[in-house]
This record gives structure tokens, C-alpha cells and sequence, in this order.
């Protein structure tokens, strides 16, 4: 490290992402020795707070979300770095008092590095990054500026567009972080290790021995009083334009020429360019919206609300690893259970030597099921003959599982990678800014059919279920139903 200090500007830092996410992840590194040498960090936000009730309330926010409760000694060292200042971000003049306080901070040596993390409302996002720029905070100073924003960027393809430009005018793109959390899961970033390290994967890899490809983002939980929020989002713009479309990638890229960032995140647009554009016609055809039963009784939600809480749909990816194999997607609220999971499934042999009965069903497929949350680890299906005469087969799983092959290490939490990343300047597991347009290319004619004036009605379902029977319909179409790979667990 160089001798000047690392700033890291957290701007909405009375947030939940702060309290939930950040602070949590930021000790956990702490206690690893994973921060960058004479890092601080200040908190902006509204708020009246002084720099000790702060650090107060992020002890309380790691004890309740981060398991800190046994660590006060650690805490209260790693609090030294924390500092707070109340300001609004959309205003230049507190823009000039935060650039003199990290000034302040940093010493005479100056910074070798600023990052700024938007942890605001979407809808701040552009006023920020021009204060950002325009005051010179994040421009005018020695070292690298950085900045990171969450999901979501944009509401459609227009405004992602629009939002682009205006980062883009101030920021060159190698500064800018758009961060989607599910690409910092271990397990998500094992995909890539499990398809490009191992060779017995990727000569099957492809049309010729996978049928098809199913993603599951499975949520138990209702909308828990964010009933207005969620009613202007719905279920393709907080879940599908960005976690499911992310994995859809990881699963179906071509093998990057090396691990750096622009080589990976070059062959993921490569797949979202390459996804079948959608006409009227194929939405209709090729998803289904549905509702939780009470949705419309929630807080803050309309009467008559078409928003959908669940999604399935079939999307194809034109290229020529993957022509005719449908990828599966779906995801919802108030599901039967909590689970992120990715299928592979196989084609069955072409032959059935050991049936002694035409008649009798296909022996089931082999699997491959990488399982995200809450059980990482991996499973491989297949199938073994039962003890006793004759050939009767069984389907036994092969597994891998995070918990006991790294019992003594343990998983660390996504922001812990991510932050590390941006902190690093790796913005592998980050996303550039046409992926993002992409994404929504993919999505909008979706919204635009679902929440047309026209529009049906979204299908009810009931809560605890695994959403409406119409999903089923989907993929029974191609003789395809949606499997478990026993990636499963109630985690209440």
C-alpha cells in the first residue's frame, strides 16, 4: 500500500444497506486483515449524528446483523475508522464540506484512493454522481476515485440509457462499480471455476448433451411494508433484469480468453446480445405473471394492483452452443421455501439397455444442480443399480458441500468480496454498462406487455406454494418440468 490514506465515502449511510450490508461486511474484513492500510471511512446522510453516536449505532448494526456481539473489543478499534458528517448529496455546498473533512482525514500525504458509495434512493443516483464530479471530489485529487452504485440502475432501457450518460460524463467507465450482491455468493462465482476448471464439464456443455436449463430465485417472504416500493417495481425489475439474467449468463458463456475483467464481462453481453428478441406475441407464449393471494391487501398497494409477485419464463440463447435448449426461469415471493438454485439437465441415453419393458417411463435425467443459497455446494444426479436381481436403477446424488468441505474457513458474506474488489479496482464480479443495457433490452418488452392498459390480471397463487399451476403448463409444452436438485432447506 501506498503511505497516503484509502477514503471511503458511504452516502446514505443511515440506510438499511449501510446498517444491514456494508457496516457488517466492512468489520468482517476488519477482523480479517482484509481493509486497505489507513483506510477511513465517513458516513454521510441527512441525519443529525455525531461521529460517536454513528459508531453506536453500526455497533448496534453489527451485533444485530453481523454477529458482532462477542467482539466489542474488536468493534471498538475498528470504530476509530468510522467517521459521519451530516449532509444532503444532492448539494454542492456539502459536496465542498465532505471533500474538506476527507482532506482533513487523509493528512498531508493525500489520498491514495477515494471510493464513493451510493447506498441512496435510485432516483439520486444522477444528482449525486454530478455533485460527485462537478465539485471535483471524486475528480480534482491525486489517486484513483471510484465509485459504486447499486442496483437498480434504471427503470427501463430508456432510463438506464439516460443514467449511463450522465455518469458517463463525469466518470470514465473503469471508475464506475454497478454492483448486483448475487455475483459476490461464492457459489455463484464457483460456477465459473466448476465449468473452466474442470474438463469433464465443458465437452458437454452445450445443445448436443444438455435438454435444458432451469434457474430458480425462490423467496418465502411477502412484501414486508415496502407494499409502495415494490408496486412502481414488480417482479422482472427486482429480480429478473438483474440476479436471474446474471446467472443465465455465468451458466451459458463462452469460456473467457483469461480471468480479467474485461474478458469475462465481454463473453456475458456476448450471451445477453445473443438471447431471442421478444414480440407481442412471444411474451404471451412464453411467461407467466403471477400474484400472491393478499398482495393487494398489503400497505401501500392498490386495489386493483397488476404488479406481478412471481415470474416463469422461457427464454432461448441464439448462438450456436446453445440453439433449441430452453432456459427455464422463475422466481417469486411467498414461495414454499427460500432457494437460488441453477439445474442442468441432460439429455436421457438414447438407448434404454437396462428396461426390460418398453412400456415403462424413462429412468430420470442426470442433474446437475448448483446450489446458491441456503445450502452452497453442488449435487451431480445419476443413476445406480439397486442392490439385489435383476437391473433395477435408483438415482443417487454425487454432492459437494460448502459448510463441510470448509468447515474451518467458513462463507464469507458477498459485500465482503465485493467491497474488497472495489477497494482492489477488480471489477470482474462488476457491471459494465452495456451488460446493463442488455439486461434490459431482454426485459422491457415484458414489462411493456404485463403492465400494458390491456393487460390480464397477473394469477393468483397462494402464499407457501410454488406459484401458479400455469408455470407448470410452461414447460410441460416441451415435455420438461421444473426439478429440485436438493439444493433445499426451511430456513424459517
Amino acid at each position: 500500500m501506498a503511505d497516503g490514506a484509502v477514503s471511503l465515502a458511504i452516502l446514505g449511510a443511515n440506510g438499511d444497506l449501510t446498517r444491514r450490508r456494508l457496516i457488517p461486511a466492512l468489520f468482517s474484513l476488519y477482523c480479517k486483515g482484509g481493509l486497505p492500510d489507513n483506510l477511513k471511512v465517513v458516513g454521510v446522510s441527512r441525519t443529525a449524528y455525531s461521529d460517536d453516536e454513528f459508531r453506536r449505532l453500526m455497533w448496534e448494526s453489527a451485533v444485530e446483523f453481523g454477529g458482532a456481539s462477542g467482539h466489542r473489543g474488536e468493534f471498538d478499534r475498528f470504530a476509530k475508522l468510522l467517521h459521519y458528517m451530516p449532509g444532503d448529496v444532492g448539494n454542492p455546498e456539502d459536496a465542498t464540506r465532505l471533500k474538506r473533512r476527507l482532506e482533513e482525514l487523509e493528512g498531508g500525504a493525500g489520498p491514495e484512493g477515494r471510493l464513493f458509495y451510493l447506498s441512496i434512493a435510485p432516483q439520486l443516483y444522477g444528482p449525486a454522481i454530478e455533485v460527485l464530479g462537478g465539485s471535483g471530489l471524486a475528480t480534482d485529487v491525486p489517486g484513483w476515485q471510484r465509485v459504486v452504485i447499486e442496483k437498480p440502475f434504471g427503470f427501463d432501457l430508456a432510463s438506464a440509457t439516460d443514467l449511463n450518460k450522465v455518469v458517463h460524463a463525469r466518470f470514465d467507465e473503469s471508475q464506475i462499480y454497478r454492483i448486483d450482491h448475487y455475483l459476490g455468493k461464492e457459489t455463484v462465482q464457483n460456477l465459473m471455476v466448476l465449468r473452466f476448471a474442470n474438463s469433464i464439464f465443458e465437452p458437454i456443455w452445450n445443445r448436443n448433451y444438455v435438454k435444458c436449463v432451469q434457474i430458480t430465485v425462490a423467496e418465502e417472504v411477502d412484501v414486508a411494508g415496502r407494499g409502495s416500493y415494490y408496486d412502481r417495481s414488480g417482479v422482472i425489475r427486482d429480480m429478473v433484469q438483474n440476479h436471474l439474467l446474471q446467472l443465465l449468463t455465468i451458466v451459458a458463456m463462452e469460456p473467457p480468453v483469461t480471468a480479467d475483467a474485461e474478458s469475462l464481462r465481454d463473453r456475458k453481453v456476448d450471451v445477453l446480445h445473443s438471447i431471442r428478441p421478444w414480440a407481442r406475441a412471444d411474451v404471451a407464449a412464453n411467461t407467466v405473471a403471477g400474484q400472491y393471494g393478499g398482495y393487494r391487501d398489503e400497505e401501500g398497494v392498490p386495489a386493483d394492483s397488476k404488479t406481478a409477485t412471481y415470474a416463469a419464463m422461457r427464454l432461448f440463447v441464439d448462438n450456436w452452443r446453445w440453439n433449441g435448449v430452453p432456459f427455464y426461469l422463475r422466481t417469486g415471493k411467498t414461495l414454499r421455501q427460500k432457494l437460488t438454485e441453477i439445474i442442468i439437465e441432460f439429455q436421457v441415453p438414447p438407448h434404454l439397455v437396462f428396461s426390460g419393458d418398453a412400456s415403462q417411463p424413462e429412468s430420470p435425467p442426470n442433474i446437475l444442480a448448483i446450489c446458491i443459497q441456503p445450502n452452497e455446494g453442488a449435487r451431480l444426479r445419476f443413476q445406480v443399480k439397486v442392490p439385489g436381481r435383476g437391473m433395477e436403477m435408483r438415482p443417487v446424488d454425487m454432492e459437494f458441500d460448502y459448510a463441510s468441505a470448509f468447515s474451518e474457513q467458513g462463507i464469507p458474506e458477498a459485500y465482503e468480496r465485493l467491497l474488497q474488489d472495489a477497494f482492489d479496482g477488480d471489477a470482474s464480479l462488476f457491471i459494465r454498462s452495456d451488460q446493463i443495457e442488455e439486461a434490459w433490452r431482454v426485459v422491457d418488452p415484458i414489462i411493456e406487455a404485463w403492465e400494458s392498459p390491456d393487460a390480464s390480471q397477473p394469477l393468483t397463487y397462494e402464499r407457501g406454494s410454488d406459484g401458479p399451476a400455469a408455470a407448470d403448463a410452461l414447460l410441460a409444452e416441451a415435455g420438461d418440468t421444473w426439478l429440485e436438485g436438493g439444493c433445499g432447506g426451511h430456513t424459517g
